[in-house]
C-alpha cells in the first residue's frame, strides 16, 4: 500500500491491486467567484500535474459542490469509475453511494460512511459529503474521511469495522465568514479521530494549497507529535 499526495484533499492511493485517487484537483492557483457566497481561492498547484497521474481505477470524490474538492482539470478525470454521494450520482452521473451502502469490485469492498461538512444543520448551505472505508482481504483497511468535520460521525464509524488500519483524515479547520465553526477536522479533533479509530497509520490531506484553512499542515503534525505520516508533495510513500 501506498499513498502520493498530489495537493488540497487529493492523493493517489495505491491497494489491492488498485490505483485510487480522492478529490481530485489539479488547476492552477487562482480564484473561484461564488455570487452567493464566499469565493474560494487557490494558492499553490498540484504536485503532480494531470497528465502526469497515470491510469487511475477508481475516483472517491467526497462531494462535487466546492472547487476545492473537484476544481476544473479534476472533473475532466470523471469519465471512468467514480463513487459520491446521491447528489452527485443525479448532477454528474457518477455513482452515489447513500451512507452505509456498499460498493464492490472483485474482493474490493467499499463503503460509504457518515461525514458533515461543518456544525450540525448545515447541510441545506454545504451539501452532502460522504465518506469512504475500504476493504479486501489480506489488505489493510483504509478510511478516508472526506470533508467531515464531526466526530459523532466517526464514533458511528469505528464499530462498524472490525480494525480501521489506515485513517486518511481531511484536516485544515476549513472556514468561511457564514459558518462560525471548522467544516473540517481541526487538528485536535484529527487526533481524536484517529484515535476512535484506533487506527495505526494517520495520513494528514486537506490542510494546505486553499486560503479558508484556518489550520496549517504544520500545526497538524504538531497535534499529532511525529505519529503523522509524512507525506511530501508528489512524493510516493509506502504506507
Amino acid at each position: 500500500t501506498a499513498i502520493t499526495y498530489v495537493g488540497g484533499p487529493t492523493a493517489i492511493i495505491e491497494w489491492a491491486g488498485l490505483r485510487l485517487l480522492t478529490d481530485p484537483t489539479f488547476d492552477e492557483p487562482q480564484t473561484y467567484p461564488d455570487p452567493d457566497g464566499t469565493p474560494l481561492v487557490k494558492t499553490h498547484g498540484p504536485g503532480i500535474s494531470i497528465d502526469q497521474l497515470g491510469a487511475i481505477d477508481l475516483v472517491l470524490l467526497s462531494h462535487h459542490e466546492h472547487e476545492d474538492n473537484l476544481d476544473t482539470l479534476g472533473a475532466t478525470l470523471l469519465t471512468g469509475a467514480v463513487l459520491s454521494t446521491p447528489e452527485a450520482a443525479t448532477d454528474l452521473g457518477v455513482t452515489g453511494l447513500a451512507t452505509w451502502s456498499r460498493f464492490e469490485l472483485g474482493a474490493v469492498t467499499i463503503t460509504a460512511v457518515p461525514a458533515l461538512h461543518g456544525p450540525p444543520g448545515c447541510e441545506s448551505y454545504m451539501g452532502t459529503v460522504t465518506g469512504f472505508v475500504l476493504e479486501a482481504p489480506g489488505e489493510p483497511s483504509i478510511y478516508v474521511s472526506g470533508d467531515n468535520a464531526s466526530l459523532d460521525c466517526v464514533r458511528e464509524i469505528a464499530p462498524r469495522f472490525a480494525s480501521i488500519d489506515i485513517a486518511v483524515l481531511f484536516a485544515g479547520a476549513a472556514r468561511v465568514p457564514s459558518i462560525d465553526a471548522a467544516l473540517t477536522l481541526t487538528s485536535a479533533d484529527a487526533v481524536t479521530a484517529a484515535e476512535i479509530l484506533a487506527a495505526k497509520i494517520v495520513v494528514g490531506l486537506h490542510t494546505e494549497d486553499w486560503e479558508h484553512f484556518s489550520e496549517s499542515r504544520a500545526q497538524l503534525e504538531q497535534a499529532f507529535a511525529g505519529a503523522l505520516t509524512s507525506t511530501p508533495r508528489g512524493v510516493r510513500v509506502e504506507l
